[in-house]
């Protein structure tokens, strides 16, 4: 097994991720429980020169239930007719050791908020093809009723059926554009 090399700081030019090899995704926990998972089939990211710009289409939500997706396409949730793109934007990535953190803004359901993504980096590498190619792998905690999704419903016995914590994660395999 190979594993590519860890880098210090994100290299400079421009890179764009590959929808095919990366993913974003978020995770809460359901009824006390445990984490439900969904995450976004349309979206983009870019890093130019150190910054990092990403948006995800809200109709291309993924869960594995028809009625909940309808549910968290509808204003109880993200509102997609209104807010039809989340968006977060970056003007650094910078290093803590090993890892990378990028403060940036989250703009969901129209509301926009500072939340510090952290990670690690990889790469580059040159692929098969001839292309180069970086690893970024991100999280970040949020309160999503800070943004305005505040849907909850109390259980018989007490407590909450969707946690107010949510973990926003991304893993991006990018390409160096020429």
């Amino acid at each position: 097994m190979t594993i590519a090399p860890s880098v210090e700081a994100v290299p400079t030019g421009t890179w764009a991720s590959d929808p095919i090899h990366s993913t974003v995704g978020f995770a809460v926990r359901h009824m006390g429980l445990a984490p439900f998972r969904g995450g976004f089939k349309d979206f983009d990211a870019t890093i130019a020169d150190g910054r990092l710009v990403g948006s995800a289409r809200v109709e291309s939500i993924t869960t594995d239930d028809e009625t909940l997706t309808g549910h968290l396409l509808s204003p109880d949730f993200f509102d997609a007719e209104r807010h039809p793109e989340l968006r977060f934007e970056a003007d650094e990535i910078r290093t803590d050791g090993d890892r990378v953190v990028v403060p940036g803004q989250l703009t969901l359901k129209g509301e926009t908020r500072p939340v510090e993504l952290r990670g690690t980096v990889s790469g580059p590498i040159t692929d098969p093809y001839a292309n180069s190619r970086l690893g970024l792998e991100l999280e970040a905690t949020i309160d999503r009723s800070e943004f305005g999704i505040d849907w909850q419903a109390e259980l018989p016995s007490g407590g909450e059926m969707v946690a107010n914590e949510v973990k926003l994660t991304a893993q991006l395999e990018l390409v160096k554009q020429a």
